[in-house]
């Protein structure tokens, strides 16, 4: 075993001897330089310490960066909030169905924002309408679950989902939520012309200032 490259570490898993013994027995039998390095770079113990202070480095420069761009921002006010949902809709929003304002996301937290913002045009929940889009190897009643419990709308007013036959698997992106896609809509005229002449206003206002500059 030891011929064939083996640490102490793998040669007691197989044979239950001490690595002390092992020590003994084989002091005239030592790795070369060059498997000694390869031990190292596979330890799973030396892996996952790398992998920990890469993490606590990782975690350390987000605080830095969080607390930074907190002190910049500061409060957020109901105006600076509504100027954001905007924003968020101008990018996101669907723009197609008229007398219908929707947004579509794979992150519970983007339609949370967007569902607390609709409460500045007078937005009951209960006047909220839920389509899911799944894949066909969900269990489909936990999801439908998940995002209600995520949303806190009830299941009655989910539609039938939409369920694409492939697998979840399948798909070559990956945006590390894998709870399917889920679209809030709401379904009110006026509503509609708020939000999408709210978005015209954005452009007029940033886009003129900006040609102004150019």
């Amino acid at each position: 075993m030891r011929h064939k490259g083996m640490s102490y570490s793998q040669i007691k898993e197989k044979l239950g001897i001490s690595k002390s013994t092992l020590s003994g027995w084989l002091h005239d039998f030592p790795l070369s330089e060059k498997r000694i390095r390869e031990l190292r770079a596979d330890s799973p113990i030396r892996i996952e310490r790398y992998r920990n202070t890469m993490r606590a480095k990782r975690d350390a420069k987000n605080k830095i960066a969080y607390q930074k761009i907190a002190n910049r921002i500061g409060n957020i006010s109901d105006r600076e909030f509504l100027i954001a949902g905007l924003f968020l809709y101008w990018a996101e929003g669907s723009k197609t169905k008229a007398f219908s304002i929707g947004l579509t996301n794979t992150n519970p937290k983007m339609l949370i924002f967007f569902i607390l913002w609709l409460k500045f045009f007078n937005v009951p929940k209960f006047k909220l309408k839920v389509h899911l889009h799944l894949y066909s190897d969900m269990k489909i009643k936990k999801q439908i679950h998940f995002w209600s419990k995520m949303l806190k709308i009830p299941i009655s007013q989910f539609r039938k989902p939409y369920i694409k036959k492939t697998t979840l698997s399948s798909v070559t992106y990956k945006n590390g939520f894998g709870q399917g896609t889920c679209s809030v809509i709401v379904e009110n005229g006026p509503i509609s012309d708020q939000v999408l002449m709210g978005v015209q206003y954005v452009q007029d206002v940033l886009l003129g200032k900006q040609k102004i500059a150019l």
